[in-house]
């Protein structure tokens, strides 16, 4: 059977821009991007604009519009957030059986790794994020946790049959005494759980004449506060603990920050390793994905992947970042 996003030609998109009343200039350009499919399409005697087109079954309606719901809640209060085009009170729409959405194009650059003073302006911008996102919970979007990004992604994996035969002991292995610790890491931190952005990597905290701003908020969830901060630290520990003290410092200056969530980072990158992993396997029926991640499946990916489980595992042993 074809993947649904086969029939998402370049045709099907200017019709589903001009369906909403937009005159195009026929120019369509696919941007990087694999859960979803998102391109910028020229709009005739104006800038052009993103249209977004949602992975069908990913996402309900409801969890799709709660997320633009907090976007323009974040922009109600002046965080800059890129949030959707509303038209007639709408965000979300349908053409030809897919969902998507537009929105303004906004580019810019991902910040410098370590950079001191960029980092303070991002915890800045996270903390105020941040104070939005601890007002309510989300209703219909799930939780970050160890079931559904640990023990969920395992069984994804095993019961696919994607890890190599000949390497599929030790990474079960492994696997399983790497969660056996986070279930114990989790139930022992007391966190708050907020709305987030989820996926706050570097690429997706973007600035240009410096003005800052967030984008792609298609993984918001509810999760400890500390998951939105530890991806933007880099290099060795005595580098992380500098960064992380500007990073606070400037988030602290709208929202509190809990310092014992710290002790969750090393298990917080853990999660995302295996869930990594998970993704590709539940997406390798989308032609994208094996044409762009040709080594997944290989002997080489899962022995690496062997050998940073078991450096995570250590890595819970280590004392945790602190603020100075």
């Amino acid at each position: 059977m074809s993947h649904p996003f086969a029939t998402l030609t370049p045709d099907l998109v200017l019709d589903a821009v001009e369906s909403l009343g937009f005159l195009s200039d026929a120019r369509v350009l696919a941007l990087n991007s694999y859960e979803n499919r998102v391109y910028q399409v020229g709009i005739e005697g104006e800038t052009p604009l993103i249209a977004k087109f949602y992975r069908p079954a990913r996402w309900s309606d409801a969890a799709i519009r709660e997320e633009h719901a907090f976007s323009f809640e974040l922009a109600e209060h002046e965080v800059p957030v890129v949030a959707p085009i509303l038209q007639d009170g709408e965000s979300l729409f349908e053409h030809a059986g897919f969902r998507f959405a537009l929105f303004p194009r906004r580019g810019g650059r991902a910040p410098e790794p370590g950079d001191l003073d960029q980092l303070y302006r991002f915890g800045q911008l996270l903390g105020r994020m941040h104070a939005i996102g601890a007002s309510r919970p989300f209703a219909h979007r799930e939780a970050l946790t160890v079931d559904n990004f640990g023990h969920e992604s395992l069984a994804t994996l095993l019961e696919g049959d994607f890890v190599p035969r000949s390497l599929l002991p030790a990474y079960e292995s492994v696997a399983r005494d790497l969660l056996a610790r986070l279930d114990a890491l989790f139930a022992r931190i007391d966190y708050t759980s907020i709305r987030l952005h989820g996926d706050c990597h570097p690429g997706n905290l973007l600035y240009r004449d410096e003005r800052f701003h967030v984008v792609d908020l298609d993984d918001c969830r509810m999760g400890p506060a500390v998951q939105d901060l530890w991806m933007l630290l880099a290099g060795e520990r005595q580098e992380r603990l500098l960064q992380l003290a500007e990073l606070i410092d400037g988030y602290q200056e709208f929202h509190d920050f809990a310092p014992r969530e710290l002790a969750l980072i090393e298990g917080l990158r853990s999660l995302r390793l295996m869930h990594y992993s998970a993704w590709l396997a539940r997406r390798w029926d989308d032609p994208a994905f094996p044409m762009s991640f040709p080594w997944f499946g290989s002997e080489r990916y899962w022995g690496e992947q062997i050998l940073m489980l078991r450096e995570q595992l250590a890595a819970l042993d280590e004392e945790p970042l602190r603020l100075f």
